[in-house]
This record gives structure tokens, C-alpha cells and sequence, in this order.
């Protein structure tokens, strides 16, 4: 065997774990739940397989529960951006010379280390309508009557909202943090010597240079949050009354709630075809504003 065959070979069998990962784990199941989508397979203790053809995309049409959690997960896409904005501010402010600059940018990003359960049973507990610190706090500066937060249909996507951005914020502050320090330093002073402010300095050298790094966190940040699925089943559960019930918790109650294993691999589906969907429509939008 000649030198360039062996290294090939070996090349082969470095990425070969990963492409049996991929393959059992992810390419396997994918077509495994595209053929589910075309059956009414009620799981092992169900009754037989048997195809149905289209009947389970045609019930999507019709499903209140889909089309509210097809909606709330739209809604629940605020805290993107929301977070994206919030991270470059923390990031911009600690990337200047402050007091305890080390541990506030520990501080920041600690929570995206703990596990979103954790975070999540511990938010139940701040945004508690009677006995939380968050409603006390609103009472002591005058609110009379403070939302009630996840116990209410109204407020409690909001309080995901929040929670969710506080917890991804550290993660956008920490790779804007890295992008910062390599924003050429000539560029700024050339602006600042030709009379520009921090706001057009920032707007016309910072933003476009670090464009690409904004970009890459709103399309990881977008495909996150239609994959959300464990601090909203430990906060709400999806409640109450659906309010807070996104895609993800629904393909995961109606698979191993109702055992309907055909309809939740038709919702599976849907949602792969709405991730891809808003990633494409980003990688077009993003010609227009991001400076490579």
C-alpha cells in the first residue's frame, strides 16, 4: 500500500466515529420519523401500523393546539434578538477597563453553564406571584397589582421571554467579547481623529466589523429557541392552559403523552421544514447587512 493510500486510510477511519454518530443518531431517526409522518402508528403498544398517507399533514390545518403552539414559538423568538442586543452592550461595557472587570464577566456568563432546570425551578421561585422577590419588589415602588408571571395566560410567555434571555445573554456576551478585541484600533482612531462620536464609531466601524459574529449568534440563537425544550417543560410544562406550549413540547406530549408516534413525527417534520425556512430566509437577509 503506498504512503498516500495508508494516510487516506487513516484519515477514514479518524472521521469514521463521527460519521457513525451522525448516521445512528441523527440520519437514521430522521427517516425513521419521515416514514412515521405517513402512518397512525400508535407505538409498540398500540394497535398495528398502518398508512395513512397525507391525513396527518391535513390534521395539522385543523389542530387549535398546533397552530397556538406554532404561534407561541414565533413569539417566543423575541428573546433573540433581545439577548443578541443585551450581550454586545454587556460585552461593550466590559470590554473597557472597570472595576472587577474578570468577575463581572464570570458573573455574566456562569449562567449559561448551569443547567436550564436548575434555572428554570429557580425562577419559579423569584417570579412567584404572592411570595417572590420580583412582585415584592414591584409592590415596594408602587405597581398595586404585579403580574402574575407563570401563573397567568397573559404573562407567563413573557417570563419565559426574560428567563430565556438571561440566560443565553452570557454566551452572546462572551463571543461578542472575543470579536471586540479584534476590532482594528487604527480604524477607531482614524474616526475619532476625523471628529466622529462613540455613537458613529460604533455604528460605522464596531457594528459592521463584527457583523459576521451577529449574524452566526441570531441564526444559532433563532434554530435554539424552535428546539427549546427543557426550561419551559421544567418552568411551565407548556402551561398554563397552552399559553406557553411551543413545538418541541407539544411533538414530546403527543408522542409519549397520547402515544400518537405518526402525528408527533409529522409535527417533528414541520418543525424542520420551519427551522430551515427561517434559516434561509436569514442567509439571503443577511447579504444586506453583514460585512465579510
Amino acid at each position: 500500500m503506498s504512503w498516500m493510500k495508508r494516510q487516506r486510510l487513516i484519515g477514514y477511519l479518524f472521521v469514521l466515529p463521527s460519521v457513525l454518530g451522525v448516521t445512528v443518531f441523527f440520519l437514521l431517526p430522521l427517516l425513521f420519523s419521515f416514514g412515521l409522518a405517513f402512518t397512525n402508528w400508535l407505538g409498540p403498544a398500540g394497535r398495528g401500523l398502518k398508512f395513512t398517507g397525507l391525513a396527518n399533514f391535513q390534521r395539522l390545518f385543523s389542530d387549535e393546539i398546533f397552530l397556538k403552539a406554532l404561534g407561541s414559538n414565533i413569539l417566543y423568538l423575541l428573546h433573540v434578538p433581545m439577548s443578541v442586543a443585551l450581550g454586545f452592550l454587556a460585552a461593550s461595557a466590559l470590554n473597557q477597563k472597570v472595576y472587577a472587570r474578570n468577575a463581572l464577566r464570570a458573573s455574566f456568563f456562569l449562567p449559561y453553564l448551569i443547567s436550564a432546570i436548575a434555572i428554570g425551578f429557580s425562577w419559579m421561585l423569584l417570579f412567584h406571584p404572592t411570595q417572590g422577590p420580583i412582585n415584592h419588589l414591584l409592590r415596594s415602588i408602587g405597581v398595586a397589582k404585579p403580574p402574575n408571571w407563570l401563573a397567568s395566560t397573559s404573562s407567563a410567555m413573557s417570563a419565559i421571554i426574560i428567563i430565556s434571555t438571561w440566560h443565553s445573554l452570557g454566551f452572546n456576551m462572551i463571543i461578542f467579547l472575543a470579536v471586540l478585541q479584534d476590532v482594528p484600533r487604527e480604524l477607531k482612531e482614524a474616526a475619532a481623529i476625523d471628529g466622529a462620536s462613540s455613537w458613529q464609531i460604533t455604528r460605522h466601524v464596531t457594528l459592521p466589523f463584527i457583523s459576521p459574529i451577529t449574524f452566526f449568534l441570531l441564526v444559532i440563537g433563532t434554530m435554539n429557541a424552535f428546539k427549546s425544550f427543557g426550561l419551559i417543560q421544567a418552568v411551565t410544562g407548556g402551561g398554563p392552559a397552552n399559553s406557553t406550549l411551543t413545538l418541541p413540547l407539544y411533538v414530546y406530549r403527543t408522542a409519549f403523552r397520547y402515544y400518537e408516534l405518526g402525528y408527533a413525527s409529522t409535527i417533528a417534520i414541520i418543525l424542520f421544514l420551519i427551522i430551515f425556512a427561517f434559516t434561509v430566509v436569514q442567509w439571503y437577509g443577511q447579504k444586506k447587512w453583514v460585512h465579510y
